[in-house]
């Protein structure tokens, strides 16, 4: 993977202390594509091998998944924009159709529907709240929607007109939101999903998944996202 100074296409991976996973999620990076590590206060070193392995590394010491996502979209560069987690459950190699719908102004924005690939892989706390966030946005969006996943493409620049505010695990929730209220055309694809690399820190634990609902739900709280 050897990043270029005009990419096709960023791929931002908020990363929090995911050095087992780092090989083999940037191995899969499509070729041409640049990668960027967003090292959201890793202490085992996950930032010097991102950047040994030639991503493009990103400091972002406020603490929160959106923060993450939110300091890679700005440092991006090409076009169209994927994101995608770093712990290894999603293969960001299958982001390429994802990109190309998206280049070829076929949709707005893709959204990867996750489809467990082995037990665990998805605990069953975690899928039944993002089935709940689901129904909560087709109320809200008209938009149907089997998951609200990490996995996605987007314009660089229509992302950014979005003005996303949200610094923690609603960020995703808000995106889609918002991109619906603009009248994107919002596209679904199934994605294998693979249990994870390393300790979870959202979805892995009640704590977690508790803390993401509870973010998401504040995002559809505020005025002029909910009805």
């Amino acid at each position: 993977m050897n990043p270029k100074a005009n990419p096709t296409v960023d791929v931002v991976l908020p990363c929090l202390d995911e050095a087992q996973a780092l090989p083999w999620v940037l191995a899969r990076i499509p070729a041409g594509w640049r990668a960027i590590v967003v090292d959201n206060g890793s202490t085992d070193g996950s930032g010097g091998i991102a950047r040994d392995l030639g991503a493009v590394v990103v400091d972002e010491p406020r603490k929160g998944f959106g923060a993450a996502c939110h300091a890679g979209l700005t440092a991006a560069t090409a076009d169209v924009v994927c994101f995608c987690d770093c712990d290894a459950s999603l293969d960001p190699g299958l982001l390429a159709p994802f990109a190309a719908a998206v280049a070829a102004g076929d949709a707005d924005l893709v959204l990867g529907r996750r489809r467990p690939q082995a037990p665990g892989a998805w605990p069953p706390h975690a899928r039944l709240a993002n089935l709940a966030l689901a129904r909560m946005v087709r109320r809200r969006t008209g938009l149907r929607l089997g998951d609200l996943g990490p996995m996605r493409a987007a314009s660089r620049r229509a992302l950014l007109a979005l003005d996303l505010t949200d610094r923690r695990s609603g960020y995703p929730l808000q995106m889609v939101v918002r991109a619906a209220d603009a009248g994107w055309r919002v596209r679904e694809v199934d994605v294998p999903y693979l249990p994870r690399t390393g300790r979870s820190k959202v979805t892995g634990t009640w704590r977690g998944t508790w803390q993401a609902v509870r973010d998401m739900s504040r995002v559809l709280a505020v005025p002029g996202e909910a009805r």
